[in-house]
């Protein structure tokens, strides 16, 4: 199965490895950086009920297209900063917010 990827050379088999998450930007002020919050669902060890945890990740967002609110998918990459590990590959869905923004910008 591993030589099949190696033998195509496509990117996106190379790519594949990396972890993705899906998440929400909670904050946008620093420059070309993002603060993505995943919110993940996990059973207890002990007593199976299902506990939801909050984790903030640094992402790289080259052009600081993300605002507040959007849902971001963000993906594994290698250190580029003290705290940032992520790269900004796709914003999912944009807030109600970011939208209304936008339009007071343009006027």
């Amino acid at each position: 199965m591993m030589s099949e990827a190696v033998q195509t050379g496509t990117e996106t088999a190379a790519q594949s490895r990396r972890n993705e998450k899906v998440g929400q930007v909670v904050s946008t002020k620093m420059q070309k950086t993002i603060v993505v919050e995943v919110e993940m669902r996990k059973a207890h060890p002990k007593y199976k009920r299902v506990m939801k945890t909050n984790k903030k990740f640094y992402a790289h967002d080259e052009q600081n297209t993300a605002r507040v609110g959007d849902v971001v998918r963000i993906r594994e990459t290698r250190p580029l900063s003290k705290l940032k590990r992520w790269n900004l590959e796709e914003i999912v869905r944009r807030s109600a917010l970011a939208q209304v923004e936008a339009a007071v910008a343009e006027n």
